[in-house]
């Protein structure tokens, strides 16, 4: 009697030891899947500087314009007299959005209410891009200081 109360509890420990050992492997498992998880997340996530125009999307991918910009709408006054003008009426009356154009670059932007009263502005911006979409994550925006 005494033996089999004693393999009943070495059988009962080794479950027990058995046990343990399987959920410790599971944490483990599901705590590198998580830490693999926010490393895939965060990949190419850091926060960036960009210093652009602050745009209306039809000057800046020419829709009807030839050089990316408001030159020709400027010239005609047809879409007001500045920069800030033309991206307002462009937006408002001809289904643009707000982008920030630099150089050959046009990204749009995710936050526009972060950036209105801006338009036609130079700034400096500081977000975070998505390469594959062409948009940036507002974090900050000022105004770009003349040099």
């Amino acid at each position: 009697m005494h033996q089999s109360k004693l393999q009943s509890f070495i059988s009962r420990e080794l479950l027990r030891k058995v046990l343990l050992r399987n959920m410790l492997v599971r944490n483990i498992f599901c705590f590198g899947t998580v830490v693999l998880a926010v490393a895939g997340i965060c990949h190419g996530q850091a926060s960036r500087t960009f210093r652009g125009e602050i745009s209306d999307s039809q000057c800046a991918m020419n829709v009807h314009s030839l050089t990316k910009s408001h030159q020709e709408m400027l010239k005609s006054k047809t879409m007001g007299g500045t920069s800030n003008t033309c991206s307002v009426y462009c937006i408002e009356h001809l289904g643009g959005y707000l982008v920030l154009s630099v150089g050959n670059d046009v990204y749009r932007i995710d936050r526009p209410d972060l950036v209105h009263g801006f338009e036609g502005r130079r700034v400096v911006l500081e977000g975070i891009l998505d390469s594959k979409a062409k948009q940036i994550h507002v974090q900050k925006i000022d105004l770009e200081e003349k040099p």
